[in-house]
């Protein structure tokens, strides 16, 4: 929109759940009856007719009266809701102050609240008075709300309808509200259009009848092509979270206004090309895999920032990811623990046969037996991988009194007594538990198989708690029907259901002392709250401030807060003078740089500029056509 059409719309704007969160006479109603012991009933019946009300259930001038006949308040009350009410704009006005403060006198607040708390309120933002349209209360001596004034148009049925009938406004009449008298108004022809706002209050019988449904002031300002705090409102940013990720990461991104999808299984590539669609925020955990044939489909354009809610990320074609600007972000450390606890249990319950101990138990056969049952203290543990789950297995393993070997192809400090190995023939042939604790990466393809097996002490006890494609199966098999392996516990396989629907199929199904569990080493409620928590903030981060400190792919920066300026950020591919170029763009436009931080990996270049925010529109084009540009994105 023109600044010439913009100077002839005039916006008119619901005040109570549209302005505010909240229902203004609701809130007076809890106000005034603190401490009164029908203040839920009496609140409670006041908001029912609020609802009936907005919904076009109920007579709107029916619905005003019995409210305020409901309503033991007076001055001091209203003074102290004025005080809440400013606490409680609406997120996305409160964003788009700027906006309201420059365009006020095009905007009409037009409300079936009450002026005496609307003005106050309103005129933080910059709306005069006179552009304020409401009921009044009358009072009395004291101050108390005896009522109010019926020959206002606005406490009438069709009263906003009547309203805008006397005020005959020229030009185009835009309405924004969440109730159906809001609706009216386009109904009546005396407004184009009607954008039912649904950022606090969702309607069924409002939305369906307008034009626009917009979750935010954001959303209004972006159909309209009009000036606003976002360069991409929030409700337009599509999160699809794969798996049952933990319910706080769905929180999160809920609260941040971005349309969310979860589902509770994994989807193979055609599944997921077809989901993936207008999304800018994946979030996946082991089972489904982010395949190049999914990255480079066009449905996958809007993609920017992917969440692995696990510690691997080697389901995530992380090459591809980089090559097309999508920052990676993973949990590292979120369920180290959970994995620690669980590789010691197994191990004292294979070492003790418990498993087979208690399956007899339960068909009722009784065998107390001390035979083939030890104790884990002064037993040699051999780790393969040393990373942050091998580490701290060391520590608990030595505190439990065991011996601990380990060996990884990176050099590693030892921590306590721990002995490095230089070889993984050197540590299979030395311990009597061996724990598999490496990465997801394609060399690690059945590291351990016949030859590895053959090289271990017979009773060996072992434990893949890794990935599932470092053990070649068969060759677990027959070492466990040979003798060779005593006990072994495996969490994790070459292939594994997708749902929990899908049967679980795998040769090591009634071996006996083999402990199966269905990829839950990081599966408990502190690990998954962690993961819901960390994996989402890392991902908003990206999205609001630009900061990557943490991916896995991308060239890592940690950014200050964007203030007062609007933040450029600039993703290419990593050749010579792209800086300069960008620099160049600046300086051709005279824009003041207040902050720029570069940084790179081998292929890929980020550039963050903060600028002023006088600068000309052209300079995004130019920077979006600057030669191996992979992605441009701007936040104010």
């Amino acid at each position: 929109m023109s600044n010439k059409e913009l100077e002839q719309l005039t916006i008119v704007i619901d005040f109570d759940s549209t302005f505010t969160k909240v229902e203004g006479l609701d809130e007076l109603a809890r106000i005034a009856l603190e401490g009164n012991p029908k203040q839920a009933e009496i609140v409670g019946k006041i908001r029912e007719i609020t609802d009936k009300g907005m919904t076009g259930e109920y007579s709107f001038a029916d619905s005003l009266r019995e409210r305020v006949a409901l309503l033991p308040a007076n001055q001091l009350h209203v003074d102290q809701l004025i005080a809440f009410l400013k606490g409680k704009i609406s997120e996305s006005f409160k964003r788009n102050k700027a906006f309201i403060r420059e365009h006020a006198d095009r905007i009409l607040i037009v409300s079936s609240g009450f002026k005496d708390f609307i003005v106050p309120v309103v005129a933080d933002m910059g709306i005069a008075a006179e552009n304020v349209h409401a009921n009044t209360f009358t009072y009395d001596g004291e101050g108390n709300i005896t009522g109010y004034d019926h020959t206002n148009l606005l406490s009438q049925d069709k009263g906003k309808v009547r309203l805008l009938q006397s005020l005959a406004l020229e030009g185009e009449v835009f309405v924004i509200g969440d109730g159906y008298t809001d609706y009216e108004l386009r109904e009546a022809g005396l407004a184009n259009k009607f954008f039912a706002f649904t950022e606090n209050v969702s309607r069924k019988a409002v939305t369906d009848k307008a034009d626009f449904v917009v979750p935010s002031l954001d959303e209004f300002l972006y159909i309209n092509g009009l000036s606003r705090a976002q360069s991409y409102p929030k409700s337009r940013i599509k999160v699809l979270l794969l798996e049952n990720v933990h319910p706080a990461a769905v929180a999160l991104f809920t609260k941040e206004g971005f349309q969310v999808e979860l589902l509770k299984g994994a989807l193979d590539e055609d599944e997921l090309i077809e989901k993936i669609k207008d999304v800018s925020i994946i979030g996946l955990r082991s089972k489904t895999n982010l395949t190049k044939k999914v990255l480079e489909h066009p449905n996958a354009a809007r993609l920017m920032c992917v969440g692995a809610f696990c510690i691997g990320t080697n389901q995530i074609d992380l090459a591809e990811c980089e090559n097309r600007g999508i920052a990676v972000f993973n949990a590292p450390y979120s369920n180290t623990r959970s994995v620690v606890e669980l590789s010691i249990g197994l191990m004292v319950m294979l070492t003790r046969n418990i498993f087979e101990k208690s399956t007899k138990m339960h068909a009722g056969v009784w065998d107390k037996s001390a035979t083939n049952s030890f104790e884990i203290r002064g037993k040699k543990i051999g780790l393969v991988g040393y990373g942050n789950i091998g580490t701290q297995i060391s520590v608990i393993a030595e505190a439990l009194g065991m011996e601990v070997y380990f060996y990884d192809i990176v050099d590693k400090l030892a921590l306590g007594n721990a002995k490095k190995c230089n070889s993984m023939k050197e540590l299979l042939s030395t311990v009597d538990f061996v724990s598999l604790h490496v990465d997801g990466r394609k060399s690690n393809t059945n590291i351990i198989g016949k030859e590895e097996f053959s090289w271990m002490k017979d009773n060996v006890i072992f434990l893949n708690l890794s990935r599932g494609h470092v053990v070649e199966i068969p060759a677990l098999v027959d070492a466990i029907k040979s003798g060779k392996v005593w006990g072994t516990a495996v969490d994790v396989f070459p292939y594994e259901p997708k749902t929990n629907d899908e049967e679980f199929i795998n040769e090591l199904r009634g071996l006996p002392n083999v402990i199966l569990t269905p990829h839950i080493g990081g599966s408990t409620e502190e690990a998954q709250a962690n993961i819901g928590e960390f994996v989402p903030n890392k991902l908003l981060q990206f999205m609001n401030n630009g900061s990557t400190y943490g991916s896995v792919n991308f060239p890592e920066l940690q950014l200050p807060p964007l203030e007062n300026a609007h933040r450029l950020l600039h993703i290419h591919h990593n050749v010579p003078g792209i800086l300069a170029q960008i620099n160049n763009v600046f300086a051709k436009y005279h824009v003041n740089i207040i902050g720029q931080y570069l940084k790179t990996t081998e292929k890929t270049g980020y550039v963050i500029t903060d600028v002023s925010k006088e600068y000309a529109e052209d300079i995004v084009n130019e920077l979006k056509l600057i030669d191996n540009t992979i992605k441009f994105r701007m936040l104010y």
